[in-house]
């Protein structure tokens, strides 16, 4: 079981130190990536836990439904990822995805490793 990520997963659900922003398709995404057999493995979440986990996040989180049209080169599917970023106003994506990485130059996006050095 990995601690750490469960630790900061619920960090994420129960912190004021910062605002969840996302669109409803990257939070059925995150549902989908949580049954993943190499995630579970680490993780060891059941499904009743990762819908618990998903319910948590949804209450957390600031669903974003505005449209902002904005193109990720590399990867369009992470289009929306990008423009709930830009509609938000939110201080930074984070992002283990290589496409949105090249986009730091550009875009505040941060690593999971260099947020959670945040925290």
């Amino acid at each position: 079981m990995c601690t750490w990520c469960n630790s900061v997963a619920q960090s994420i659900v129960e912190s004021a130190r910062f605002d969840v922003v996302m669109s409803i398709e990257r939070l059925a995404e995150i549902g989908r990536v949580l049954a993943y057999p190499k995630i579970h493995r680490k993780l060891k979440w059941d499904e009743q836990r990762i819908e618990q986990f998903i319910r948590q996040l949804y209450v957390r989180a600031e669903v974003d439904l505005r449209s902002t049209s904005v193109e990720v080169p590399r990867d369009p599917q992470d289009s929306p990822i990008l423009a709930a970023l830009i509609a938000s106003g939110a201080d930074a994506l984070v992002s283990g995805d290589r496409d949105l990485l090249e986009l730091r130059g550009k875009y505040p996006i941060q690593t999971p490793a260099e947020f959670v050095r945040r925290l």
